[in-house]
């Protein structure tokens, strides 16, 4: 019999959302007024005298230097660790894992999570010339959100002109999709009808930060509204991070929880989870149809504990694009009209960058309560670089916590680089940039030479139009012989 004590236990969950035209609150307010939600859910508002770890997810709207220290004061709490994690939407699961081992090794018994961002006010407030330090929001320590141009990818990356998710996700998906024998108009319906069902969750979400629910039609026809962002992701598949979001999870050993009085009915086990690195440079992958990555994650997050994914009762995905779910259904090798969320994904839930999988964690914690058995839920961070994952059940496992915390860096063989070259090649993925007239603007190509090489940059509005795909008048893109001609990352192509 595992020792009480060493078991890990979810005991309350908060999270909200705020409207800006209530007031501008600083990401550190929300997520004052989750933790007091989750504290409160928990039955032992108490607890917070009782914290000895805090752990945030880093804010992105707003920066602070120590948002657990300031968090604490607010609290009357005095932690022993408090901890900020990088950027990466992976992070709510991985440090909930880590707080799982903390606990089950006894060197911590009550532990918050918390994340939040007020990207809505921000928005707002800079498109009305106001800054947010004149409204009183803390910069001793704190202040507006800094650059890291690592953040745009490595060096590489950024000579293809691959710096932002929405030119590289859809990289993803149209090798995934060829992978598995779909074009593009069936990538973007699987797409828009797994997005429909979840923007029907959404809507149930109270803490949604939207409420309005959406056709797979309306999701996958282009218009006003839902323009054409990168093939084959309109707006609607993307994700929204403009929003006022925040959660908190209060965690503990179960020795405490019921040291306390909390009803058992209402605890949610974490059974723990695993995680894994993929090349920080896409260009460096061994491939774009899949994450060896994820696979790591899902393998050993199922085989640590000895279960299999026919066994889960909910599935939650980090969902910033549609390749994202898709690659986790495909991994545990579930059907293909399976609904992988509880929350309601990025673009109907909200984005609230790295701190969405922490609203997942407070939904599938209320899901547990009422009656589902076991719960994956999925984190992912950078160009579909970081992931994790973690078990929580209504039950107790056998072994207590079974995770391992620590991300395993994986470096798979790739082809070598080749810049500056002249000569054929073969696509390998491609993704077409629209301008906001409706425009091919830029492709985008990952190709491999006669010799195994690869290359990569971006063309100009010609050849983008010959690589459309949802037009349907071109070939299929991916496996497509050309000429390239590469200077400094601009291609020329002919086909």
């Amino acid at each position: 019999m595992v020792d009480a004590s060493r078991i890990p236990v979810i005991v309350g969950v908060g999270d909200l959302r705020w409207n800006p035209d209530d007031g501008h609150l600083e990401p550190l307010d929300l997520i004052y007024k989750a933790t007091i939600a989750a504290l409160t859910d928990s039955g032992q508002p108490s607890f917070s005298s009782h914290i000895d770890t805090i752990y945030a997810i880093k804010t992105v709207s707003w920066a602070y230097d120590n948002l657990p220290e300031l968090l604490a004061t607010r609290l009357g709490a005095t932690p022993a660790i408090t901890t900020t994690s990088p950027i990466g939407g992976h992070w709510p699961a991985a440090l909930l894992d880590r707080i799982g081992a903390a606990i089950a090794d006894g060197t911590s018994s009550v532990a918050l999570l918390v994340g939040g961002e007020s990207h809505a006010t921000t928005t707002a407030l800079r498109k009305s010339g106001v800054a947010p330090d004149s409204l009183g929001w803390a910069t001793e320590p704190g202040g507006p959100p800094g650059f890291d141009p690592a953040d745009l990818g490595g060096a590489e990356m950024q000579r293809a002109g691959f710096i932002v998710p929405t030119r590289v996700y859809p990289l993803f998906e149209n090798s995934f999709s060829a992978s598995i024998g779909h074009d593009a108009q069936a990538s973007l319906d699987w797409s828009a009808q797994m997005y429909a069902e979840f923007s029907t969750i959404a809507a149930k979400n109270s803490a949604s930060w939207t409420s309005e629910v959406r056709t797979a039609e309306e999701i996958s026809t282009v218009g006003p509204g839902n323009r054409m962002v990168s093939e084959p992701y309109p707006l609607m598949l993307n994700a929204m991070p403009f929003v006022n979001q925040a959660a908190a999870v209060v965690i503990c050993s179960l020795a405490r929880a019921l040291e306390f009085g909390i009803d058992q009915d209402r605890l949610v086990y974490l059974w723990g989870g695993a995680g894994a690195v993929d090349p920080l440079d896409i260009l460096h992958r061994n491939n774009f149809h899949r994450s060896e990555a994820l696979q790591d994650t899902v393998d050993r997050t199922l085989g640590n504990a000895g279960v299999s994914a026919e066994a889960l009762d909910i599935v939650d995905a980090y969902s910033c694009f549609p390749i994202v779910p898709k690659l986790l259904i495909h991994e545990l090798g579930l059907p293909g009209d399976t609904v992988p969320s509880v929350t309601g994904g990025h673009s109907f839930f909200g984005g609230p960058l790295n701190s969405y999988t922490l609203h997942s964690l407070t939904e599938v914690t209320r899901r547990l309560r009422s009656g589902d058995q076991l719960a994956l839920v999925h984190g992912n961070g950078g160009f579909l670089t970081y992931q994790h994952a973690v078990l929580l059940s209504a039950s107790a496992h056998e072994r207590g916590y079974v995770g391992d915390p620590q991300a395993r860096t994986l470096t798979p063989p790739a082809p070598d680089l080749v810049t500056g070259y002249v000569g054929s090649a073969k696509i390998v993925t491609a993704t077409v940039e629209y301008n906001r007239m409706g425009e091919p603007e830029t492709g985008f190509v990952i190709a491999t030479t006669p010799d195994g090489r690869r290359l990569a940059g971006h063309t100009g509005p010609e050849n983008a139009a010959e690589l459309t795909q949802l037009s349907g008048t071109n070939p299929p893109a991916v496996d497509r012989h050309v000429h390239i001609s590469d200077e400094n990352g601009r291609l020329t192509l002919k086909f």
